[in-house]
């Protein structure tokens, strides 16, 4: 009967996330973020230079020394 359940409880919350993608998607826009504007949103470089700037953080990250364990043992 527990798993009868589970079972039924679990299809509600697809059947609900499944109309609110729905209804979010009929929509055609996406949520705004309060105190952003439209015009805010659009990127501030080009996509090759969001490529160079991601690659030399990755580099930049790699570059960086770890912190050496103690071993007082």
């Amino acid at each position: 009967m527990r798993a009868i359940f589970s079972i039924l409880g679990l299809l509600l919350v697809v059947a609900v996330i499944g109309v609110l993608a729905k209804n979010q998607l009929k929509a055609g826009v996406a949520p705004t973020v309060p105190g952003t504007s439209a015009e805010s949103t659009a990127p501030a470089a080009t996509p090759q230079q969001q490529v160079k700037q991601f690659e030399q953080a990755v580099q930049g990250a790699v570059q960086q020394a770890r912190p050496m364990p103690d071993n007082d043992k």
